[in-house]
């Protein structure tokens, strides 16, 4: 039985409209060769994946369509950034982008983040986002949301101490829930000095295409950031 069977599904669909020739193409040649995991059920060090030319590694969890995470890679060769995202669509998108830019620090993981996350080695990160993520708006679907006790427990154990959490939502709700599930769990410190803090986007935070739909909607987003608490 595959654990998604088991696991609650946090993410919709798996694909939309058909591949251009030249995605389906770079999913077929190239995405196998940056997928993280390897083969068994032993633990990642991201140290090993990216190789001696990265020193520092974030991890991006839904990452749409790639922008944000193909320009942070762009913007800091020496980081070692991997990307979870189980849309299709979205994947062969960064792939175009991983090409274009010639990016040789990203690794893809295209199916549930938490798979990931099992993987992972203790305290290996040093940053990681959550943008936008599906809000599962009706009461009934709100276990599925990705801010979940069991999810931000494999965050604090992976971010290592005094690593960023970085996440944002134009959902009032969601970030609600945010805050009250990180202020419960305790390992997270947020950053917020002033409303500016939350309010405006941090200036090395590139914005993305969905952000901009939201803007045009009238939704206004907010970016939350947390440092996690040294351990005992």
């Amino acid at each position: 039985m595959k654990q998604e069977s088991v696991r609650r599904r946090v993410y919709g669909r798996r694909q939309g409209h058909r591949l251009s020739p030249r995605q389906a193409g770079l999913m077929e040649k190239r995405l196998p060769g940056l997928r993280p995991l390897p083969e068994g059920s032993g633990r990642l060090d991201p140290r090993v994946l990216f190789g001696p030319g990265c020193r520092r590694f974030s991890l991006e969890i839904g990452f749409g369509g790639g922008e944000h995470l193909a320009a942070q890679a762009e913007q800091h060769p020496d980081t070692g950034y991997i990307g979870c995202e189980p849309f299709i669509n979205g994947v062969a998108k960064l792939l175009v982008q991983v090409e274009e830019r010639h990016l040789d620090n990203v690794r893809i993981h295209d199916d549930d983040a938490r798979d990931l996350l099992d993987r992972l080695e203790d305290a290996c990160l040093d940053e990681a986002f959550l943008l936008y993520p599906d809000p599962w708006p009706k009461k009934r679907h709100a276990g599925r949301r990705f801010v979940s006790p069991e999810n931000l427990a494999q965050l604090a154990r992976v971010l290592k101490d005094g690593a960023r959490l970085r996440i944002a939502s134009d959902i009032p709700a969601y970030i609600r829930w945010t805050l009250m599930h990180v202020r419960r769990d305790g390992r997270f410190v947020w950053q917020a000095a002033r409303p500016d803090d939350w309010r405006l986007r941090p200036s090395d935070w590139p914005p993305t295409r969905y952000e901009s739909k939201a803007l045009a909607a009238g939704r206004v987003p907010s970016y939350l950031t947390f440092r996690r608490r040294e351990r005992p």
